[in-house]
């Protein structure tokens, strides 16, 4: 909750976009639909998209051998279990027909 006092209490400047009048229209009808003005829906949406793009390049730094470990534990086989043994044998909807 501390980052969004901090975003509310920053001032504010103006960013201008063109836009086709039909992606506006899809923009309100979407807006509208979440009970949100167009300027707050698109600044999530570009906020979210943002994070997730930035996020996705993330590099971890880690040890030889915490990087071995993880390697190790990916490449192994994966441990039977009731819930994995249920998964591999139930059919996909799509298939049971």
């Amino acid at each position: 909750m501390a980052t969004t006092r901090i975003r509310d209490a920053e001032v504010s400047e103006p960013l201008n976009i063109r836009v086709k009048p039909s992606i506006r229209s899809l923009i309100d009808r979407a807006a509208a639909l979440v009970k949100q003005n167009r300027t707050d829906f698109m600044l999530e949406a570009s906020e979210q998209r943002a994070q997730r793009v930035l996020l996705d390049r993330v590099v971890f730094s880690v040890s030889p051998e915490v990087y071995a470990e993880f390697v190790e534990r990916l490449d192994a086989p994966a441990l039977p279990n009731e819930r994995l043994k249920r998964t591999m044998t139930t059919k996909a909807p799509w298939d049971a027909a």
